[in-house]
């Protein structure tokens, strides 16, 4: 069996292709720029020559991408975007056009991209024909199976995109907080997660040619839990475990308890330092951070379930490409409790795929014939 995972983030995507009759750590690996970089740098080509954009496809991640089409509009050129790919900048469209982007039909602009008066810039998270062609260079052939994580805040237009995302996730770990609750069959998303809805569909409807199967099997998760269960799949996560992703865009902290998650919080990771992520560790386990606090400091928000305390977690297992907020750190400057605790997650040897590993655990959630298990503690 064969699985493309891959975990979209804001600075890299990082896509891992499993098969299950080598070794884990001969998996082929490819750690590239994100999709939102990808259309940031196509946006400030336009600008840099002069011409208006158009933009067709679907909603993305925002982020790089969205701070490049303002600036094109402050440079004086015009943007044009179907309805799907506006949802990308903003999920209500009023404040779309209010920013300056002409809303049209995707008629209109295939008419505007044909004639040459603006250039077209397709907005897709997962690309599949573009992972395909970069395997075929090495003669492998795309698998039957997916794995995919996007941040999906969830369709608010009228709130606030971090209270109502953590309303999502207090939901969930409400309602047992165990992998099977954070990951996806196409069938199964919410509906108010639009972002990783309209990759399902647009990898489901893409004509792929593989070996492994006839219609391809996928399953989608948020990049944040997608790293924390990626995490515990290093055998130094004992639990109680105190998981920590340092994202590129977002820091979150997760209390797991039997392969549950019981308390939660999410902030950006621009906003972190180290002795405010030490504090927020200790707090979080002795159910004292609260979401106000984090919420007014710029942050998600957080939520506790359950608290055993500090002295009861087992492990710190810190992961993600900004780590080194941690792990630079001399050992005067950690705290004595948490560094005797502390641990760099590399699951099979790769810090980078952690959210990878996530995925392919909860793939193989929604898939037991598969019966495979990459979570045992």
């Amino acid at each position: 069996m064969r699985i493309l995972a891959a975990d979209i983030g804001t600075g890299t995507q990082d896509i891992l292709l499993f098969d299950s009759g080598k070794e884990m750590e001969n998996s082929l690996v490819m750690v590239m720029p994100s999709p939102t970089q990808v259309i940031a740098e196509k946006v400030r080509k336009a600008t840099r020559e002069g011409k208006d954009i158009v933009l067709t496809g679907t909603i993305m991640g925002g982020g790089p991408s969205g701070w490049a089409i303002r600036a094109h509009m402050e440079a004086g050129f015009s943007v044009y975007a179907t309805e799907k790919a506006a949802l990308t900048i903003h999920d209500n469209l009023e404040r779309v056009k209010s920013f300056g982007v002409r809303i049209v039909s995707e008629e209109e602009a295939k008419k505007l991209a044909a004639s040459g008066s603006a250039v077209e810039i397709v907005m897709q998270d997962f690309d599949p024909g573009t992972v395909s062609k970069a395997l075929s260079g090495f003669e492998v052939s795309m698998p039957g199976n997916f794995a995919v994580a996007v941040q999906d805040h969830g369709n608010a237009p009228d709130k606030s995109n971090r209270v109502f995302r953590f309303e999502l996730f207090r939901e969930f770990i409400e309602k047992g907080g165990e992998l099977g609750r954070f990951v996806y069959r196409p069938e199964e998303i919410p509906a108010a997660f639009t972002r990783m809805k309209a990759q399902a569909d647009s990898l489901l409807k893409t004509t792929l040619r593989t070996e492994d199967a006839t219609e391809p099997r996928a399953v989608f998760m948020d990049t944040g839990p997608a790293a924390i269960f990626g995490a515990l799949t290093d055998p130094a996560a004992l639990q109680p475990a105190l998981v920590v992703n340092i994202g590129n865009g977002h820091t979150l902290g997760a209390l797991v308890i039997e392969n549950r998650v019981t308390a939660l919080f999410e902030h950006h990771s621009s906003l972190m330092d180290p002795e405010k992520l030490q504090d927020y560790i200790i707090r979080l386990a002795d159910g004292k951070l609260g979401f106000d606090e984090v919420f007014e400091d710029g942050g998600h928000g957080a939520y506790v379930k359950e608290a055993p305390g500090f002295e009861q977690v087992r492990s710190v297992m810190v992961t993600g490409p900004k780590r080194g907020m941690l792990e630079k750190l001399s050992g005067q400057e950690i705290r004595p409790e948490i560094s005797k605790k502390l641990h760099f997650a590399a699951p099979f040897g790769s810090m980078m795929l952690s959210g990878c590993f996530g995925l392919l655990a909860g793939f193989f959630e929604k898939y037991p014939d598969t019966s495979i298990k990459l979570i045992n503690h």
